[in-house]
């Protein structure tokens, strides 16, 4: 306080700076998060808009980037997890009008993309991402156990319910035509 007032004093947030090792990550692993993240939501926009975001947290931590101490690991997972998180949001069905809707049936590749990714998206975060990091990212079993630092036989289970959830919300997305 000064002369009886109280003084204010606001201070603006830095912008993170861009260091040479923040550099040295992006160069490295931009491809690697992008296509990542395009293999689960399927759009080169929504990979853009999932690789920023990645990279701006990592942006904002600073001093932490080169503190990651399984740089790759940390980034897919990242991808997969943000690229879910995406999809999720998504997942609100459109409203159609009851007369233009169609029968189930799978006119297109797409449809059946379109239909894995919202089922998917139905399950729960950890069965998405490691069925995402098993057969988007093509982990082995182990590699999936060491990264999320859990057992093989709890991966392997959870990966068989995971399948089993996908096929039914499929099946009823798409039909019985499966």
């Amino acid at each position: 306080m000064t002369g009886g007032r109280l003084q204010i004093v606001t201070r603006k947030a830095a912008a993170p700076t861009h260091t040479p090792e923040f550099s040295r990550v992006f160069e490295k692993y931009n491809g690697l998060v992008f296509r990542t993240a395009y293999r689960i939501t399927g759009n080169a926009a929504d990979a853009e808009d999932v690789l920023q975001t990645i990279f701006l947290r990592l942006l904002k931590r600073g001093a932490s980037v080169p503190a990651l101490a399984q740089e790759e690991s940390y980034l897919r997972r990242a991808a997969v997890n943000a690229s879910l998180d995406l999809v999720r949001s998504r997942r609100a069905a459109p409203t159609v009008p009851l007369a233009e809707v169609q029968s189930p049936g799978v006119s297109s590749p797409g449809d059946l993309r379109d239909c894995l990714r919202r089922a998917l998206s139905s399950l729960n975060p950890r069965a998405a991402e490691i069925f995402a990091l098993r057969y988007f990212e093509e982990f082995t079993n182990p590699q999936i156990a060491r990264a999320l630092n859990m057992s093989q036989v709890l991966v392997a289970v959870t990966l068989h319910r995971a399948r089993r959830q996908l096929q039914k919300e499929v099946r009823s997305c798409l039909g019985d035509i499966l």
